[in-house]
This record gives C-alpha cells, sequence and structure tokens, in this order.
C-alpha cells in the first residue's frame, strides 16, 4: 500500500539479480480488474488518514484471529488469479514471491487448486504476523523472527524460515551522508525523528515535538509526502518539518533515536544502521500490533505516555549500555539470508519434478 511494500520489493529485486536471477515484479492491486485495485489503495489511504477507528475495526475482524467464522481477503484476491498466471506464464518464472498479504492469499489459493504450477512462498514484512498472511497453499513462509516463524509453522505446517529485513547496503552504521547532516544540527540538542510515513499517518505530532522540544531534545518530523502537515509543524518554533527525504541513510546516521508508529521499513531502516528505536503513538491495526511486538522481542521499547517517552529517550540517546543493547540487537536481526531459501524452495520443487 504504502512506500515500505515498494522499498523492500526493490530491494529483494536488486539482491536476486545481484545472485545470477531474473525478476519481474508485480503490483498485486494492479492484478485486480478494473477500478478494483485503486479503490482499495484510496480506501486504506483515507480510513488510515482520516477514521482511524474504523480501520482498527477491519484490523479486528479480518486480520486478528478469533473463534467461528471470520472474514478473509480470499474473495478478493481470487479477481487477481487470472492476470497473476498470465504473467507468470509470460515470464516463465520458476517461482512466485509475495510481499504483501493480499499477494499470499492469491498465491497460496491458486497453488492449493492447482492452477498455479511452481512453487510461492510468502514473504511476511510485519513483526507481528496476523492471519491474513498465512495460506496453508504457499509452499514457504519467511519470517523476520524466530519466533514468529514457529508460530507459523505451528498453524500451517508448512515449512519457515527467518530472513534479514529487506533494507538496502545503503543504511549501515556511520552512512557517507552522515556527516553532512550532523553539520546541519551541530551545536543544537540531540536531533530525534518523528515517522509519519510516506502518508503523513499518524497523530500528535505538534504537541509530541513540543514536548520533545522542551525536554533538551531537536524534534525532526518526517512528514513523508503530506505537505500540509509540514506547513503546520514548520511554524512550530525549535522543530524541523522534512518532506520526501531522499538521504534517509545520512539522516538517520546524524540522529540520536527514532520514535515510530508502524513498525515497518523505517524502523527497520533504524535499526540497520543503529539507531535507538521508540514505539510511539502507533497508527491503528498492523501499526499497533508491530510496535508492541517488537517491543516484546527486545527490539525497541513502546512508550505509552510523555513520561514513558522521554524517560526511554533519557536511556536510549547517551551511549551506553542501554543504548548498545538495543543496537546490537537490531543488527543481529539482519544477518540472516533471504536468497539461500527462496533457491533452496525452487530447486526443491525441480527436483521432485524430475524425480
Amino acid at each position: 500500500m504504502g512506500a515500505g511494500h515498494d522499498a523492500a520489493c526493490a530491494e529483494l529485486s536488486r539482491r536476486l539479480r545481484a545472485n545470477g536471477h531474473d525478476c519481474t515484479r508485480e503490483d498485486v492491486l494492479g492484478l485486480l480488474p478494473g477500478p478494483v485495485g485503486g479503490g482499495v489503495r484510496g480506501f486504506y489511504h483515507l480510513i488510515i488518514r482520516r477514521a482511524p477507528i474504523v480501520y482498527s475495526g477491519i484490523y479486528s475482524a479480518f486480520f486478528q484471529p478469533g473463534g467461528g467464522p471470520r472474514p478473509g481477503s480470499t474473495p478478493l484476491a481470487a479477481l487477481a488469479e487470472g492476470r497473476l498466471l498470465d504473467a507468470v506464464a509470460r515470464t516463465r518464472a520458476d517461482a512466485v514471491v509475495s510481499l504483501f498479504h493480499l499477494a499470499a492469499q492469491l498465491t497460496g489459493r491458486a497453488r492449493a487448486r492447482g492452477r498455479l504450477a511452481v512453487p510461492c512462498a510468502a514473504l511476511i514484512t510485519d513483526f507481528a504476523v496476523h492471519r491474513q498472511w498465512l495460506n496453508q497453499g504457499n509452499d514457504l513462509n519467511l519470517c523476520l523472527t524466530g519466533p514468529e516463524a514457529l508460530q507459523a509453522r505451528h498453524a500451517l505446517r508448512r515449512p519457515c524460515a527467518v530472513y534479514g529485513p529487506l533494507v538496502p547496503e545503503a543504511f549501515r552504521p556511520h552512512p557517507p551522508g552522515e556527516a553532512d547532516w550532523r553539520e546541519r544540527f551541530e551545536g543544537g540538542d540531540p536531533p530525534v525523528l518523528l515517522s509519519a510515513g510516506a502518508w503523513g499517518a499518524g497523530t500528535g505530532f505538534t504537541r509530541t515535538a513540543a514536548a520533545l522540544r522542551d525536554a533538551g531534545f531537536h524534534p525532526v518530523v518526517l512528514c513523508g509526502r503530506d505537505e500540509r502537515l509540514r506547513g503546520r509543524l514548520a511554524k512550530v518554533a525549535g522543530v524541523t518539518a522534512l518532506g520526501w527525504v531522499h538521504d534517509m541513510p545520512g539522516l538517520l546516521g546524524a540522529s540520536a533515536a527514532l520514535l515510530d508508529n508502524a513498525a515497518g521499513q523505517t524502523a527497520l531502516q533504524a535499526l540497520a544502521v543503529g539507531v535507538p528505536v521508540v514505539g510511539w503513538r502507533p497508527i491503528p491495526g498492523h501499526g499497533i500490533a508491530g510496535v508492541r511486538r517488537m517491543s516484546e522481542l527486545g527490539l525497541s521499547e513502546y512508550a505509552q505516555d510523555e513520561d514513558e517517552l522521554l524517560r526511554a529517550l533519557d536511556r536510549l540517546v547517551p551511549a551506553g549500555p542501554h543504548r548498545d543493547e538495543r543496537v546490537a540487537a537490531g543488527h543481529a536481526l539482519m544477518e540472516a539470508d533471504v536468497v539461500a531459501p527462496l533457491e533452496a524452495m525452487v530447486k526443491e520443487h525441480l527436483d521432485r519434478s524430475r524425480a
């Protein structure tokens, strides 16, 4: 839906090509007939920014487990099956990898019905694995952490593995652009990033920025493509409001901490660079679930009020054991390979076909 899925897909494509493979990228919403895909994206964009309580209800009904019959996205995924099969035939693909839960339902359904002849993997990009990611038709499930892989394996009785987050190589400790951003912030309070994602989603940015400023931090708000949010925050004294940033590695490298509300790509990028992450005012649904799960896994902290937020920053911003522990946990997350299990899946399929 947002820029994070596109970034992850682009990085997976780069790694596959670096290992000698060819790949074609497809937008699952573009595989839906007529205006359906655009309508789904537009509706999600609207509710996530303007009616979060609606999205919270949808997430509870469609994504969280529960007793009795539960609604799902399989009927919507079925509408894209014909175009998916056409794309597989046109490209003569050896495998299909899904990086979005609707795509995972699409490939799993087609594979289970015998329509999709090549193996398929669901590459789960959420820390909190909700049930729309899981479909028994998929040959392989790849998760960000070991506990999530165990959860998926238990639910599906299907092969699962752990993969390292799809963060580009530019996001590494002390990226080249860090010095330029440090010079921009030089002489001031420690810069703390607030992320609003590509769409400017979230609440309370003005209040949070003011609280950070008053506590001796320099609030830097990533407003994405939301120019209204950027204009509003630019009027707050002591706040740096940024639009779309092209040098995110450098900016993260020069930052003391990241306040994250979605447990998505920006949080993963911060972990790769070595910047502590604090979950703060998460967006509903997958945002709340992911932020909580990151904290439970020891990858971040989750602050539920301003006092907790400032105490977390007081622990994590200065050099010391608390910061070192979080940085080490983030770097360890990056170590798992993503290409090898996909190659093994294809090889196993080919070996069975030849037997």
